[in-house]
């Protein structure tokens, strides 16, 4: 009986493992878009 509920915990935990892995994220990231691009090229002074 023991290794019964031994197997039911490691088949419990693998599965909510696996659906946390391959499930949506709990937060969606904001939107931010893309971001323009505001720096001086880098020039080597040689």
């Amino acid at each position: 009986m023991n290794i019964i509920k031994m197997l039911e915990d490691m088949t419990k935990y693998l599965t909510e493992a696996f659906s946390r892995i391959f499930s949506p994220p709990e937060e969606l990231p904001p939107e931010i878009g893309v971001q323009p691009f505001e720096c001086a090229l880098y020039k080597s002074n040689k």
